[in-house]
């Protein structure tokens, strides 16, 4: 038996041992932190020229704002307990008090979404807010639910199909589509029940209708997690890339080397080394001194030695380094490409939107606007309120599944004047070019997340294969599921895995 390390050697191999990260989004940035904290040198490279990922910000006419993930999730205590980590727990604020809407409703415009449901599934079709949405067809058909012989009750894993056979197509369209559109950038045939509404099926089971599973679910209080996205979320006072800037800061003072714009292009093994080969913008402090024709001879490609890589890029990238390395990862592609999303944010001169006329937010009904979403942060946030003065921001949001945003071909410009008229639409005011004082757009590939059919399935597959590779590990919403309460504690688990195997055995 392999007799255990002591403390110094412990600190010895730690410090002997370099670990490349290949890319500067959260999951990198944790993942590294991981790493420095217990002596390893660590170097993360960031093919852009900044870090954060899906985190990012923007200025508009002077207002720090997110351009980015606004928030995160509560679920699970991980993101709270990393602030915390980072001396940020007093940063930490909650989201106004103060419903989203619903806008593209057949004869009706537009309405507060309903209270009560999960996932846009309600528990009594009846109810007025409902009724409001589907009309009395529409909660006449739902109610058929509550009498219909439960022949195959709990054995659905799509959610629309589960949903439409159960209550009808007007509550799967015009309920629980925003929704799942809104926020998955997914149809609700392609969700999978078990995960995005953990619980619902073996309600579904004991009640004998749909309706019925809804309000067992809430009763238990088992519906935490599968409430509808976005109740249970904080956010950060100054904006999220406060958490970029602050696991930034703490790299370089454990030690860590962080590079932007240092696009890796091949990665290779030899024996129980790695080379990264990636090709690096010229530093610009310390080549100051050089003359401008000794800079045109500078290499704009530089290799990097390491014992252990972790790959913390989009799905594309990833696959790209990584399938000629990994038997066995390449069947685990989905097949379908990850949906496109695009943000546009508006700073705007609008009084109309003092009363926040539909509260922090609005969804839609696909295939009623060119929009999916509108987040009203200025109504959402209170430091940002206080941070745009007079001045209201809304974030508005292009693209889903299969549906390349609507803002794609169009240069700054255009998606902006579509943006701001998507903002009327969906707001109920009239916002002239005029009351555009600022605008900026981000563009994301957004990884599937986890709740789509298979997809549990496939990422259980590529992290086997990934795992068979000694010396490296992937981390990032592809694998772990979107959202910071997903990757922050998968990136810790992953990048635990491999300095275990590196130092420990």
């Amino acid at each position: 038996m392999k007799e255990p390390a002591g403390p110094e050697a412990l600190a010895a191999r730690a410090a002997a041992t370099h670990v490349v990260v290949i890319g500067g989004g959260i999951g990198g940035l944790i993942a590294a932190r991981e790493c420095v904290k217990v002596g390893m040198r660590v170097t993360v490279l960031e093919a852009s020229d900044a870090l954060g990922g899906a985190i990012r910000r923007a200025d508009l006419d002077g207002v720090r704002v997110d351009s980015g993930a606004e928030s995160f999730a509560t679920r699970g205590g991980h993101v709270r307990a990393l602030l915390e980590e980072l001396g940020l727990a007093d940063r930490i604020v909650t989201p106004a008090a103060g419903g989203a809407w619903l806008a593209g409703i057949p004869g009706t415009g537009a309405a507060p979404l309903p209270v009560g449901g999960i996932l846009g599934i309600p528990a009594n079709p009846f109810q007025d807010d409902v009724r409001r949405i589907i009309g009395w067809s529409g909660a006449w058909r739902a109610y058929l639910d509550r009498v219909r012989p439960p022949l195959t009750i709990g054995h659905q894993h799509s959610l629309g199909r589960l949903v439409s056979s159960r209550m009808g197509s007007k509550v799967r369209d015009r309920l629980v589509a925003p929704v799942t559109t809104g926020v998955y950038s997914a149809s609700p045939e392609d969700v999978d029940v078990d995960v995005a509404a953990p619980g619902l099926n073996a309600a579904l089971t004991r009640t004998g209708s749909l309706s019925g599973a809804v309000q067992a679910v809430r009763d238990e209080g088992a519906a935490r997690a599968a409430k509808a996205p976005g109740s249970a979320v904080e956010g950060l006072d100054g904006g999220m890339h406060v958490l970029v800037d602050a696991l930034e800061a703490e790299l370089t003072r454990l030690g860590a080397t962080v590079r932007t714009q240092a696009q890796v292009r091949s990665l290779s093994r030899t024996g129980e080394s790695w080379l990264v080969t990636a090709e690096v913008e010229p530093d610009a402090q310390a080549d100051a001194d050089l003359e401008v024709d000794a800079l045109e001879d500078v290499d704009p490609v530089e290799e990097f030695e390491a014992d252990a890589v972790i790959v913390a890029t989009d799905e594309n990238a990833a696959r790209m380094l990584l399938d000629p390395l990994v038997p066995g990862l390449s069947a685990s592609a989905s097949g379908s490409a990850a949906p496109e999303i695009e943000i546009v944010s508006l700073l705007l001169e609008a009084s109309a939107l003092d009363a926040a006329p539909r509260g922090t937010g609005v969804l839609t009904v696909p295939g009623s606007h060119t929009a999916k979403a509108l987040t009203h942060s200025t109504a959402k946030w209170g430091w940002l309120r206080e941070a745009a003065g007079t001045r209201h921001l809304v974030r508005v949001s292009f693209g889903a599944q299969g549906e390349p945003p609507a803002t794609a071909d169009l240069d700054d410009d255009a998606a902006a004047a579509l943006a701001l008229s998507e903002a009327s639409a969906l707001l109920g005011v009239p916002l002239p070019r005029t009351a555009l004082v600022a605008a900026h757009r981000s563009r994301f590939v957004q990884s599937q997340p986890a709740s789509i059919i298979g997809a549990g399935e496939r990422r259980a597959a590529a992290r086997d294969a990934v795992r068979a590779v000694p010396g490296l590990a992937v981390v990032g919403a592809w694998l772990a599921g979107t959202g910071l309460a997903q990757v922050v504690p998968d990136a810790k688990d992953e990048a635990d895995r491999l300095r275990r195997a590196l130092i420990w055995d």
